[in-house]
């Protein structure tokens, strides 16, 4: 069984780099993916899954940090020009994306799995020796980019489906596959689980892949590694536009109020308990230098070791930013836009992943020896299935990139996607095998 995995996943191996190179010249941001959909939904027909798709897969009321109707009407529009099939994409109008795809196998354990394919809002680099660049795959669309590497997670699930399906009679019980939209931001998974897919899953699988100097050591790593709690907070400030030298006491300033709120959210007290992080990533003010500023924005997040650290920040956050408000005269407003709980994955489970990574010629790090102190929303399902009796963890994906995510220039090794593909089967088997 485990051979057999090792040699399907090299035979597929051109396979998974040509999606995920397409995947990565048309990049789409979360609630957008429109395109990404639509092969994925394709893909998983093609291969004989029932495939859940447009509000089969997101309870509506718990998406968050949904776009403007406008932008979602662009990139529809624009998956459409690039091909996208119409019958596919009208089940997503309003930003619902993403697909599960399932596969009723008989009796056994329900499988699950979270790839997640949303990008990010950045412009990737023109340097020509950027390797997309060199090798022509580089994104097209403006200021999006791939700069996470849900480009290789949609190509990698896309794998472990066709894997999957080829080795069907050698397991038994259901699996399904989450192909989850707008994770950054941490805004898609809690829909998903509002939805109910994952209340009878047993087993649940999620990985990212990461950038570390222990890759050329290490391939896999079982567990969390150090990831954070977090939550994201929207801000707006609202004051009366004056003239700045003929009348400014006729005016409420907001900048005063934003100054205040940033100095005072960096200077937030920490928690003996564990790591705490906070930032102010974004910031919009005022129209003009001789008018007082009447309206400003703010994008703030908030982290924490655990669940309970991340409230802790979020509530002197919130009393920071409406004090900022009242103390300048302006109304404050906070919009919550995303939330992560803290990953805690299932030992027994963690140690069956290192048990099969030997098994599938992967090199699994020892516990504790990688730490990423990132976040996800993948916590939540997570917690709905452990919640339920069943058992779950997250697998980071060691890969060399020039620097790490989130960053113009991302890159990773594109070979690290045959190893997500034998982790995820290998560990399903494992699970399903017929004995």
């Amino acid at each position: 069984m485990f051979d057999t995995i090792v040699a399907r996943s090299n035979e597929i191996a051109d396979d998974l780099i040509a999606v995920r190179r397409d995947l990565h010249q048309h990049p789409e941001l979360g609630w957008e993916e429109f395109r990404t959909t639509s092969i994925v939904v394709q893909r998983l027909r093609e291969l004989g899954y029932i495939v859940r798709v447009g509000k089969e897969v997101c309870e509506e009321a718990a998406r968050m940090g949904v776009p403007p109707a406008e932008e979602l009407e662009s990139a529809y529009q624009r998956a459409l020009q690039e091909g996208a099939p119409e019958e596919l994409l009208e089940a997503m109008k309003g930003g619902f994306t993403g697909a599960v795809g399932i596969l009723e196998n008989g009796d056994g354990p329900v499988v699950g799995m979270r790839f997640d394919i949303d990008a990010l809002p950045l412009a990737e680099t023109t340097d020509p020796e950027h390797f997309p660049n060199r090798e022509g795959f580089q994104s097209v669309h403006a200021n999006t980019m791939h700069a996470c590497g849900h480009d290789c997670h949609t190509s990698i699930g896309l794998g472990v489906a066709q894997l999957m399906m080829e080795m069907r009679d050698q397991w038994s019980g259901t699996l399904k596959l989450v192909f989850q939209p707008a994770e950054e931001g941490v805004r898609g998974a809690k829909s998903i689980v509002a939805h109910g897919h994952l209340d009878d899953v047993t087993v649940m699988l999620g990985s990212h892949v990461t950038a570390s100097n222990q890759c050329n050591e290490f391939d896999i790593y079982a567990g969390a590694g150090g990831s954070l709690a977090t939550t994201k907070l929207d801000v707006t400030y609202t004051g009366l536009a004056s003239h700045a030298a003929g009348a400014p006491e006729k005016g409420r300033n907001v900048m005063p109020a934003v100054a205040t709120a940033i100095l005072n959210l960096y200077a937030l007290p920490r928690n003996s308990q564990g790591e705490t992080r906070v930032n102010v990533g974004v910031v919009h003010a005022g129209s003009g230098r001789n008018i007082i500023a009447n309206n400003a924005t703010m994008l703030v997040e908030i982290r924490g070791a655990n669940t309970q650290i991340n409230a802790y920040m979020e509530e002197y956050a919130r009393r920071i930013l409406e004090d900022a408000g009242h103390m300048h005269g302006v109304e404050c407003e906070i919009t919550k836009t995303g939330e992560a709980i803290s990953l805690e994955s299932s030992p027994e489970l963690m140690e069956r992943i290192d048990r099969v990574a030997e098994q599938v010629e992967v090199r699994p790090a020892s516990p504790n020896r990688l730490i990423s102190p990132g976040s996800e929303d993948y916590s939540f399902m997570m917690d709905r299935v452990q919640s339920n009796g069943g058992q779950a963890s997250f697998i980071r994906i060691l890969v060399d990139s020039p620097t790490a995510g989130h960053t113009v220039t991302f890159s990773p090794n594109e070979d690290a996607m045959v190893r997500g593909v034998r982790m995820f089967v290998g560990t399903a088997l494992d699970v399903m095998a017929l004995r």
